[in-house]
């Protein structure tokens, strides 16, 4: 079992990194590859070494409670690695846990690739199980409104703070105010309340790839 790996970033795509560990480059999925691309320094990544029959995949995370929480959702029937994946790019550990131990199924919905009854079997088997990962959590701090939805500002209000913690890791990748400015010219009109800053970024990047 490989528990974590450390060394400099040397490529990243959409879905993974490439770190380099002693001159061997490991290919790590990760829910937000642009974390770890914002940086020159060396780097801890957390991960979850997946084998299965036709290959052996790493899965990593910025911390102890996302490399957690993903081994968790794997428990649950239905989630395999790539649905767990998406799960916690779109929210934090802390957030679908306090989401599950709410019983708020309209919420874990808005996850990527959770329909009601996925949801509705991640509170049956994880409930329980969950109480360390969103013990001193508040629901503000978890990112759950007063009524259980989604607590994110709409990136579609200049200056919305989606959209500033998106331009500010596209700054950090070597993009100017200019690039970044016409980007958002061509983004905020189809900008969607609720969406994640991954999902800004990627967006952001297909527009700036076109010049």
């Amino acid at each position: 079992m490989i528990d974590y790996v450390r060394g400099r970033i040397i490529h990243w795509e959409s879905e993974y990194v490439i770190v380099d560990v002693r001159d061997i480059g490991y290919r790590v999925f990760t829910p937000n590859p642009y974390a770890f691309a914002k940086t020159d320094d060396i780097v801890t990544i957390y991960t979850h070494h997946h084998v299965r029959e036709d290959a052996a995949l790493l899965f990593g995370f910025e911390s102890r409670e996302e490399q957690s929480m993903f081994r968790k959702l794997l428990d649950v029937s239905g989630i395999g690695p790539r649905v767990a994946l998406g799960i916690l790019a779109g929210g934090k550990p802390e957030t679908i846990a306090a989401a599950i131990r709410q019983e708020n199924v309209a919420f874990l919905m808005k996850l990527p690739g959770i329909g009601k009854k996925t949801a509705q079997r991640m509170i049956l088997d994880l409930k329980d199980k969950l109480a360390a990962v969103s013990a001193g959590f508040s629901t503000a701090a978890a990112g759950l409104s007063v009524d259980g939805s989604l607590a994110v500002a709409d990136p579609a209000a200049e200056g919305g703070t989606v959209w500033q913690e998106a331009r500010e890791a596209l700054a950090a990748l070597g993009y100017t105010a200019a690039e970044l400015d016409r980007a958002w010219h061509e983004l905020q009109g189809t900008a969607a309340p609720g969406e994640t800053v991954d999902a800004l970024m990627k967006r952001a990047l297909q527009q700036l790839f076109k010049g």
